[in-house]
């Protein structure tokens, strides 16, 4: 399970157990150009559990190497194989920005008068002359009245993970770090959806509204941008996109675009029972990088949550730490989607040995972030009745865990709401980067980080 320790004030988990309990195990046949031909099957032993093995044949000494991925036999043997994520992209062993001795979390939480002492003396440091602008003095009200439910909940939750053995005071080092990933890898997805444009107009009459991945691991470009995509068996698929290789988990969907293109997802014609978000908000940081596209708040307000929500439908949105979009949310967007907002919860980012990756007091950057829950509001009978069974959401929560050091790879949720909906629900994640078993995801980076690259090969003799 991804979830390592249950308390009253939230969850610690493990984001890397999450992903390997996936299934990214392959068991489909793929024939290579060289008679080099895979053979697979798979055994299945639990949710999200299996084992494949397979088996290589090839009547050619000339065929081409195998590429990531490919897996051969040598000598008549078989091997089990399975794909499990990169260890080296969770192993934060030291805070980016370690915090003063006082500050630590084992330490006993410091006051609120230690807390304003330390902007002052933030002030001092940074030589200005006028006090807190607008922005600064919202964002400090809000960390004051949340910091204590922060420090307290992530102490008795790092607290049960020292116990436990998941979290270690002193580390050591991964052996895996040499083999550490280059930045960009993959085939430009933002960039193929910007071209997608430029394809001629699909007749939506006549156009699948799925496209169910078989055995053949490559797929046209445009039926990957203009159809969902589903991976409906109980084993892992490999896509191939522009001579990239993609892992596609068992049980999940997927469509490839922008948001100007969001009409298949319309044309799937599901009603999702959880719909998470994760917006591009616009900020100065984003604009200087160039790291990725953003939305402005009238974009994101067009997004057709209504069209593909069910009824009841829990919504959660991921915010950062700016007043002005928690603001937005609550009070602009969740109203414009008949949405009625519920709960504001923390996602607290920690190192392996427990401590918080940034000081909990820093004026730039938190070491948390901000998830708004809540429930379209619709029918009452139907409200009630999917509500049977299943706990109310309640108004404050951690989800604490080492986060991963790839750029926005948010924790999953799966398992924390699973109390809180009923299970078999339908599942969707918009501007999603990875996938997960039993959602439906939508971006236009949504197989980032599914390239194969970021995984490796297991073999066992």
């Amino acid at each position: 399970m991804s979830v390592v320790h249950r308390l009253t004030a939230g969850w610690l988990v493990d984001h890397l157990s999450f992903i390997n309990q996936c299934g990214y195990e392959i068991c489909d046949s793929f024939a290579y150009p060289g008679s080099v031909t895979l053979n697979t099957s798979v055994t299945s032993t639990g949710d999200c559990h299996a084992t494949s093995t397979f088996a290589a044949t090839s009547s050619s000494r000339d065929g081409p190497i195998p590429g990531p991925g490919d897996a051969i036999e040598i000598e008549g043997k078989t091997a089990k194989t399975r794909y499990v994520f990169r260890e080296e992209f969770f192993d934060v062993s030291e805070p980016h920005i370690a915090a003063a001795p006082e500050e630590q979390l084992w330490q006993g939480s410091p006051n609120m008068d230690f807390f304003f002492f330390h902007c002052l003396l933030l002030l001092q440091k940074r030589k200005r002359k006028c006090v807190f602008n607008q922005g600064e003095l919202d964002a400090l009200e809000y960390h004051s009245k949340v910091r204590k439910l922060i420090w307290e909940g992530t102490l008795h939750l790092v607290q049960e993970g020292l116990k436990s053995g998941f979290l270690h005071r002193t580390t050591t080092e991964l052996s895996c770090r040499k083999n550490v990933v280059p930045g960009h890898i993959g085939c430009g997805l933002a960039e193929l959806c910007e071209m997608a444009k430029q394809f001629p107009a699909v007749n939506e009459s006549d156009h699948q509204a799925a496209h169910v991945l078989d055995d053949e691991t490559s797929i046209p470009e445009q039926d990957l941008l203009s159809c969902v995509t589903e991976n409906s068996s109980n084993c892992a698929k490999i896509v191939v996109l522009m001579g990239q290789k993609y892992l596609v988990p068992p049980k999940s969907s997927f469509l490839l675009s922008d948001i100007s293109c969001l009409q298949p997802l319309l044309n799937y014609k599901k009603k999702y029972d959880v719909i998470v978000i994760d917006p591009p908000w616009e900020n100065k940081s984003v604009k200087r990088s160039n790291r990725y596209s953003h939305l402005s708040s009238w974009q994101i307000k067009q997004i057709p949550v209504p069209a593909l929500a069910a009824p009841n439908c829990l919504v959660v949105t991921w915010v950062t730490n700016r007043q002005k979009h928690l603001r937005f949310v609550k009070d602009e967007l969740y109203p414009h989607w008949s949405v009625k907002t519920l709960a504001e919860w923390h996602w607290v980012k920690i190192t392996r040995a427990g401590e918080f990756v940034l000081p909990l007091d820093s004026l730039h950057k938190k070491p948390y972030e901000v998830l708004v829950l809540g429930r379209v509001q619709g029918d009452v009978k139907e409200a009630l009745r999917k509500s049977e069974d299943v706990l109310p959401i309640p108004e404050h929560k951690l989800i604490v865990s080492i986060p991963c050091s790839l750029h926005s790879h948010k924790p999953p949720l799966t398992a924390v709401l699973a109390e809180f909906i009923k299970p078999d629900v339908e599942r969707l994640e918009l501007f999603a980067r990875n996938l997960q078993p039993g959602w439906t995801s939508w971006g236009n980076e949504v197989l980032k980080f599914q390239h194969i690259e970021y995984f490796t090969l297991l073999q066992n003799e």
